[in-house]
């Protein structure tokens, strides 16, 4: 038996079987999201089919979005650069005319980084409350090592900071080590551990992969560890990994690597080999990663253009776009013309659930302790499907009142539903006390669950 964990009032989704005890005729599903509109198109002057490297940040007032626009060569000078749009919604993003950097004659462009850091320029909103007004934008970039020496790790990362997102300074020396770093690596302040948390390209034994390193400071960091999987997962080749803190469930990490198969070409038109998808990993301490799913969260599709090298990679961001949506965004036609990004909409807390057939089944939580008096669904099901609970004691026995028998069943399809027992329990009889939840789904998806006042 699991021991009992606390679950408080957080929003715990089923990505992972962290919290299930046994299982009898359910499975984790993953859920692929929906592609939806194209919301940019490198069609600009200064954008060319090399364009990528998206970074999302959703502020209040607004959703900032940073990309590379060109990048014609591996070089110091100013055909690398990173631009800049914005978006109110998160469907329409504009260019602003930022005037910082002229291009063929005109500053009435929305470019606003140039040079080799330009390449892989990587921003994040500072959630450290120690974080002064000046340095409240941060972010990392570096090209790395030359190609011939690139499996060593021997690149560096560079440092910076912004007082508006828009205009920024850099650190005078590198502050990451150790790694290839040819990538869109990731930097945030992680709200778990009080620190920030940088995660980066490196090779493993000539396979692209993930490593973590942390700071107090942003400055001085610690040595990288690599992402570890469970005993049996295969080591595949990860290009980027886009890893966040879920909105709404800090306590989960999620991770959407773009995945390349570097020996296959199935677009006779591209010049170069490899084929691409992404996938989607979460871990409960950003060192460990499940994967359950080893299928691909978006696969490329029946669009020739996005079986080129390198498409599919998820920008670094999720915003909530609506109360029961989350939008995250990912790159097409990479090398095309039309090179272009897309959003991608995901039930809100929904990127897997438990799922059960026609058949029905269930499953067990272990003991758990909480802290709201209602507990909430975050489900769907056929018009002929249902979910039913059962309050158990830490030891597997029914409690008076919260048995299976006690509620009808519940249908439809809801973000956040109350479970209603018969006679009007409440769980604030229960509160502080390990109890164990018994699901019983026919034709339904679990997708979340969380007590709340």
């Amino acid at each position: 038996m699991k021991h009992a964990v606390e679950i408080g009032t957080r929003v715990e989704m089923f990505v992972d079987d962290w919290l299930i005890e046994e299982r009898k005729g359910t499975k984790l599903k993953l859920n692929p999201p929906v592609k939806r509109e194209a919301v940019l198109v490198l069609d600009r002057p200064w954008e060319d089919s090399q364009g990528c490297f998206f970074s999302v940040i959703p502020e209040k007032d607004r959703i900032r979005l940073y990309y590379r626009g060109a990048c014609l060569r591996d070089t110091d000078d100013d055909t690398q650069v990173t631009c800049y749009a914005e978006s109110e919604d998160g469907i329409h993003f504009e260019r602003p005319s930022l005037g910082l950097y002229d291009h063929e004659g005109s500053k009435d462009n929305n470019i606003m980084l140039v040079g080799t850091d330009a390449h892989n320029f990587a921003p994040f909103l500072d959630a450290s409350p120690d974080a002064p007004p000046q340095l409240r934008f941060k972010a990392i970039a570096g090209v790395g090592p030359k190609a011939q020496s690139i499996f060593l790790n021997k690149g560096h990362l560079n440092g910076y900071y912004s007082s508006d997102g828009i205009h920024w300074h850099k650190w005078d020396e590198p502050i990451i080590y150790n790694g290839a770093f040819d990538s869109l690596n990731v930097a945030f302040w992680d709200t778990n551990v009080k620190e920030y948390r940088c995660y980066s390209r490196y090779f493993e034994d000539k396979v692209r992969s993930v490593q973590v390193a942390s700071s107090g400071d942003f400055v001085h960091w610690g040595e990288h560890q690599p992402n570890r999987y469970a005993e049996g997962v295969p080591l595949e080749q990860f290009y980027t990994n886009a890893t966040v803190q879920c909105p709404g469930a800090e306590h989960i990490y999620l991770s959407f690597p773009m995945r390349i198969e570097v020996e296959r070409k199935k677009n006779r038109k591209s010049m170069y080999p490899g084929v691409s998808d992404a996938v989607m990993m979460s871990s409960r301490d950003g060192h460990h990663w499940d994967r359950p799913f080893m299928e691909a969260w978006v696969r490329p599709g029946t669009d020739p253009n996005n079986w080129i090298d390198r498409n599919q990679m998820v920008a670094r961001g999720i915003v909530e776009t609506a109360p029961d949506e989350f939008s995250l965004y990912i790159s097409e036609h990479y090398r095309c013309n039309d090179n272009r990004l897309r959003r991608l909409t995901v039930r809100k807390h929904g990127f897997a659930s438990v799922n059960a057939d026609y058949a029905g089944g269930e499953f067990i939580t272990r003991p758990v302790v909480f802290s709201g008096n209602r507990l909430l669904l975050n489900y769907s099901t056929s018009a002929v499907g249902s979910v039913k609970v059962e309050v158990q004691d830490a030891s597997g026995v029914p409690i008076d009142g919260f048995s299976l028998h006690d509620m009808d069943d519940m249908y439809g399809d809801s973000i956040a539903e109350a479970v209603k027992w018969n006679g009007g329990h409440s769980l604030e009889e229960l509160k502080g006390e390990p109890v164990r939840f018994r699901f019983v789904l026919k034709d339904a998806d679990l997708f979340s669950i969380k007590t709340a006042n």
